[in-house]
């Protein structure tokens, strides 16, 4: 088996796609794809080179050796909520186009055979998909971008270079109870400060219950439109972002 690759991990995904009808998914992904290609273009980074695995409502991307953790965590965001403002203006809600974003960085086998082998892909996977970051943009309804870190990227990137303010990321336990996982991570909204957001999009809060009354949770998996493998054979079909 060839040896691994580290690389830098984007997740995106659009919020509430399936819940559109035909014609504003088709839209939906149409301004999706223009405004990833805008954004990536505004900071200096080169789609061309991105190993991309689409999903109807997102994408996940394997970016090439040498890219800047820096640009990618700090810049891409601010970017692209930017350009998904003035996207929006004037459109019906239901038509609106708000995205989460995930970025980690790990170890990628990129000669898969169906999708990238890789943990650090799976991670990405389930930051993008986590309740956590939903409920961010579900908290500030003015923002048309939310983006999650991982710990990792967080402590060697934001940390150090101050890029975006440090304190106001706000420092979750990115939890889906029902695919066993639970990592720490960073939210990040721009324009807003995360860190004093209500508690409810800091962590997952323990629900309430009584002797009588045992409650449950489940969280979907990664949205995609359609079925999509990611990582170590992981099946993802369309759920409500």
């Amino acid at each position: 088996m060839p040896d691994p690759h580290r690389r830098v991990l984007v997740a995106a995904d659009m919020e509430s796609y399936s819940r559109r009808n035909n014609v504003l998914q088709h839209r939906a992904q149409l301004a999706f794809r223009r405004i990833m290609d805008d954004a990536t273009t505004a900071v200096g980074l080169n789609r061309v080179d991105w190993q991309i695995q689409q999903g109807g409502d997102g994408e996940l991307a394997v970016l090439p050796a040498g890219t800047s953790e820096r640009t990618v965590a700090a810049r891409l965001a601010p970017v692209a909520d930017q350009l998904l403002r003035e996207h929006n203006q004037g459109l019906a809600t239901e038509a609106k186009v708000r995205l989460r974003l995930a970025v980690h960085q790990g170890l990628v086998h990129l000669d898969g055979a169906n999708g990238f082998p890789s943990d650090a892909v799976v991670h990405v996977c389930r930051l993008v998909d986590s309740p956590q970051l939903k409920q961010a943009l579900r908290t500030f309804t003015g923002a048309n971008v939310a983006l999650i870190v991982s710990d990792s990227l967080y402590r060697e990137v934001i940390e150090h270079y101050g890029d975006l303010r440090p304190d106001q990321f706000a420092q979750v336990r990115a939890e889906i109870p029902d695919k066993g996982f639970s990592a720490a991570a960073w939210i990040y909204v721009p324009g807003e400060n995360a860190a004093g957001a209500p508690t409810q999009a800091h962590s997952s809060p323990a629900p309430t219950t009584s002797p009588e009354v045992p409650v449950s949770q489940s969280f979907s998996g990664i949205t995609t439109h359609g079925p999509t493998q990611f990582g170590n054979h992981n099946t993802m079909r369309n759920s409500d972002g």
